[in-house]
């Protein structure tokens, strides 16, 4: 089993970390979403907010790992089936995804530790407030924080339609290549 990538192949770090980031990300949205009908009396207020915020404080720790995996790892080559526009697009997507999710995670950091002052890591380590901002500001980076979640969760779709697009209609190796170490022709 290899670990890192190679031209024809994604290695076993770089599949558990889009996966892993994957799953986290879809439950953080969905747990998200719920959050925002909890109320004070809710068995959930203070509960959901603390797992929000860990897994989100994971997924900004991945997302560094996967940069910097990224940037000292063998790129992988596109197929010579794919036409030169969907090698554009899949790298402008890909981009975007990167950037919108640092903002996300950057955004809920500000947020958490602006409204708390402590920001806990599933209760191993606290992250301190690194700068406060005033109540107006709060709201804004809340509406940062919210939309692009929702970009983030549309350029994902895009991104799974895709592989799912060359999976069963170009009959391809674009899906496999994510999902198992193998090389692949």
């Amino acid at each position: 089993m290899k670990y890192k990538n190679t031209d024809n192949s994604y290695g076993l770090v770089t599949i558990l970390i889009h996966w892993v980031m994957a799953l986290i990300i879809v439950g953080l949205f969905i747990l998200g979403k719920y959050m925002l009908d909890l109320d004070y009396y809710d068995a959930y207020y203070q509960v959901a907010p603390w797992w929000h915020k860990s897994f989100g404080l994971l997924v900004f720790l991945l997302l560094l790992s996967r940069i910097i995996w990224k940037l000292i790892n063998p790129k992988v080559k596109p197929l010579e089936s794919y036409k030169t526009y969907e090698i554009r697009l899949a790298k402008l997507i890909q981009l975007s995804m990167y950037l919108v999710l640092l903002i996300c995670c950057i955004s809920g950091i500000i947020i958490s530790t602006t409204k708390e002052a402590i920001l806990t890591f599933f209760g191993l380590f606290d992250v301190p407030t690194l700068f406060t901002v005033g109540k107006e500001q709060v709201i804004i980076i809340e509406q940062v924080h919210e939309y692009s979640t929702l970009t983030l969760i549309v350029l994902a779709s895009l991104h799974m339609l895709a592989a799912l697009k060359h999976h069963f209609l170009d009959k391809d190796i674009t899906l496999k290549r994510i999902l198992t170490t193998k090389e692949k022709t």
